[in-house]
């Protein structure tokens, strides 16, 4: 079984991870949506509140399985889990740069390959952060993320974490 992780901290999960995580699930048998928390960020959604917004918009595609990530490198989370390839959008070639050091290391640590998918043209420009920011100042975001997610950023999301960050 060809089995590849899609991580992020998904606050929000918008249209553009919907995109590349559907297209992994067509590439690969079964693909793990790992949802990670930093614990120097800040995030709009508690983790459970992240996990059920990508359950809740993932439901409909086969193969797909939303956990979190837990701690540690995602290396080890990957050799753990029986998993052989990372899939990362990529939306401009400073994600490449970004990301080009990490998916080298990931192989070097567990032999885990990363494949990266460049996004579609029109969720080029979205960002999590800068939908949060877009939604909190009253603007509409409701063409750029599932209707899950608008409906909980529309009620204002978690309370107590910041809508800055991630």
């Amino acid at each position: 079984m060809r089995r590849a992780v899609c991580p992020g901290s998904f606050d929000p999960i918008h249209n553009g991870h919907l995109e590349v995580i559907a297209r992994a699930a067509g590439l690969f048998d079964e693909v793990v949506v790992a949802v990670s928390t930093n614990y120097a960020k800040k995030y709009r959604f508690s983790l459970e509140e992240r996990m059920d917004m990508a359950r809740e918009t993932l439901a409909s595609l086969r193969g797909i399985i939303v956990e979190p990530m837990g701690e540690g490198l995602l290396a080890e989370y990957c050799r753990h889990r029986g998993i052989s390839a990372i899939v990362k959008g990529l939306r401009s070639s400073s994600d490449f740069d970004y990301e080009l050091p990490m998916a080298t290391m990931n192989r070097q640590l567990s032999g885990v390959e990363t494949v990266f998918l460049p996004a579609e043209a029109h969720y080029l420009h979205l960002s999590s952060t800068l939908i949060k920011e877009i939604s909190l100042l009253g603007g509409n975001v409701s063409d750029f993320v599932p209707k899950s997610v608008l409906r909980r950023l529309l009620a204002g999301g978690s309370a107590a974490e910041s809508p800055h960050n991630g």
